[in-house]
């Protein structure tokens, strides 16, 4: 009779036990984001260094790393909500205008090759003007800073998604008479979801390890005095741990921020990895995917069902309203359109030309009073000739980084995108390795080039590594887990085996996808330089490589103002990129679009 009672369809309205656990973590979550979120505030004045003393060190209370670690996390998350913001606007953006594109793509080069060091000291002072009497200065500074690790991975992911969308589909949705606002939710963005989303977990590794040098803030007061803001958090916890040599401090935080990248990887990336394989280009639905314990407990509840049918229908009503809609009752006429475009692209062309042109004049002058204006410590060309020779330096580190981590890292992560099951156990793995902050090895990796007389300008390449070469591997992973079915099948029916089927099939099938990892590495090994030719394991204990990172920070940690002495590492970085970047990647991607697209 009970059960009988219980299979009436009105009973599903009343809480069952997952109903209970559902509500109970949804409520957790809101209160931990807004107890941390509550706790990131605080009363300061910039322009007075004896107010900032309290915060030159944080708390070595073991009993603070789960705060600290809450922190750290919704620092990131909150950087990670502008990173899609901005991937979906400015990604679009360059992906549908030529001109756009030619100006957009060179300066994400650029900014992803800038360090975050950089960043901070050239942006800090905007933010502390914004907040002059509060700590969400600070906390702003630092959010861009973990911002500026995660946005151009995911928007040259965005864009690229867009590029290779097949022609098909796009002849689909003009079929469909879709607006370009419905264009954009029902076709671009569910296309560029597999992709976007290893590349949204890469982002987050890469914030975990940048994490030590974003979360100290420099407040400069002249050019001799400054003053230090550790924000609470895990970086700055293992930052202070390592100038203390206190290791083992430094091995209880690394075990929480693991637990930390495990949680939310199972909580909220593994769920999300299984929703987007729905978008996944294929007419065979695929026998093995990814799989949620996670996403299967939240599926049985009802509360949760219910909610998530409501948002869809609201979502719905957004993507469809009527202001966005094609008016289909609007007659065209093709000869008028044609007749408006042509007078229009000229003027267009012009007034584009003559801002681009105008936005660089601009910016080099700005750049050559900043760091050449100041005739109290003028730089002179020798250094900026010192400079130049240091970037070559990084530059042919990152070079052949670049060609190590790719001989090892393509083949495997083809191997891996091609079985789902074996994808899925690798990610969390992948995660963590990518996320291993290098800081933490200062102590040891000094001791061995210490005891053993190792060339340091040699290995620290090793430590660049650690932290660029998974942008190839996330990559080539999406790229072969993107492969259509029926090309699978018709590389089986060709009976392709051997060295003619990675070569033929493997290999330029995940070449575009690979091609954005490289740059991305490439960027991201410019960037990991600050933190891997100069390392600091506590007081006197430096080693320095030659090179333009090793440059930057030790400018960035010596007392004073250097803020022009950094800005010209940057500079010199950025001349350095462009022009790597014109030579080569640019032709290399070009040539990746065209000749291994899948548009027919």
């Amino acid at each position: 009779m009970k059960k009988t009672f219980y299979n009436i369809p009105a009973t599903r309205l009343l809480p069952s036990k997952w109903d209970l656990f559902s509500l109970f973590f949804v409520l957790s979550m809101i209160f931990i984001i807004a107890w941390v979120c509550s706790s990131l505030g605080g009363s300061v004045d910039y322009r007075n260094i004896d107010t900032l003393a309290k915060y030159e060190h944080v708390s070595m209370n073991l009993w603070n790393l789960p705060k600290y670690a809450a922190n750290t996390t919704v620092r990131m998350f909150i950087a990670l909500f502008c990173s899609f913001v901005f991937s979906f606007v400015i990604g679009a953006w360059a992906a549908k205008s030529k001109r756009a594109e030619g100006i957009i793509i060179p300066i994400i080069d650029i900014l992803q090759s800038i360090p975050i060091l950089g960043f901070l000291a050239i942006t800090i002072t905007g933010f502390l003007a914004i907040f002059p009497y509060s700590l969400w200065g600070a906390q702003l500074a630092v959010i861009f800073g973990l911002f500026t690790a995660q946005a151009w991975n995911m928007m040259l992911s965005f864009y690229q998604s867009l590029k290779t969308i097949p022609k098909e589909l796009r002849e689909a949705a003009d079929m469909y008479q879709l607006s370009g606002w419905q264009r954009f939710w029902k076709l671009e963005v569910p296309f560029s979801m597999p992709g976007l989303i290893w590349n949204t977990m890469m982002s987050m590794s890469a914030s975990w390890f940048m994490i030590v040098a974003s979360e100290s803030i420099v407040v400069n007061f002249s050019q001799t005095t400054s003053a230090t803001i550790n924000l609470p958090g895990i970086g700055t916890f293992i930052d202070q741990a390592n100038n203390e040599r206190d290791f083992s401090a430094v091995f209880l935080a690394i075990i929480v921020m693991l637990v930390v990248i495990i949680l939310y990887d199972q909580l909220i990336f593994r769920p999300i990895v299984k929703w987007s394989e729905k978008f996944v280009v294929t007419e065979i639905q695929q026998e093995i995917g990814s799989n949620s314990w996670f996403l299967k407990l939240l599926q049985r509840s009802t509360i949760l069902q219910g909610f998530s049918h409501f948002m869809a229908l609201q979502a719905n009503r957004i993507v469809n309203i009527s202001w966005f809609k094609k008016d289909l009752n609007k007659n065209y006429n093709q000869l008028k359109h044609q007749k408006d475009d042509g007078s229009n692209s000229r003027l267009q062309a012009a007034i584009w030309q003559l801002c681009v042109a105008v936005s660089i004049g601009l910016f080099i002058y700005l750049a050559w009073q900043f760091i050449y204006g100041n005739k109290e410590a003028p730089i002179t060309f020798a250094e900026t000739l010192k400079v130049f020779g240091y970037g070559l330096l990084t530059g042919l580190r990152v070079f052949i980084l670049i060609i190590i981590a790719s001989i090892i890292w393509v083949p495997i992560g083809i191997w891996i995108g091609l079985r789902p099951t074996v994808a899925e156990k690798v990610q969390p793995y992948a995660q963590i390795f990518a996320a291993f902050p290098v800081n933490v090895l200062y102590g040891l990796f000094g001791t061995v080039v210490i005891a053993f007389n190792l060339n340091f300008n040699i290995w620290c390449i090793l430590l660049m590594a650690l932290g660029t070469q998974w942008y190839i591997l996330f990559n080539v992973i999406a790229g072969a887990s993107a492969i259509p079915h029926e090309l699978k099948m018709a590389a089986k029916n060709m009976q392709l085996k051997g060295t003619v089927k990675w070569f033929k099939f493997l290999f330029p099938a995940v070449m575009p996808f690979y091609v954005t990892g490289a740059i991305t590495a490439a960027g991201g090994a410019w960037n990991a330089s600050i933190v891997c030719e100069y390392i600091n394991w506590g007081k006197d204990s430096v080693i320095m490589a030659s090179g333009i990172g090793a440059y930057i920070s030790e400018q960035y940690n010596a007392p004073g103002d250097h803020t022009a002495n950094i800005a010209l590492g940057v500079v010199v970085m950025c001349v350095l990129v462009v022009l790597t970047n014109k030579l080569f990647w640019r032709k290399l991607y070009n040539y990746a679009e065209k000749r291994f697209s899948m548009n027919m």
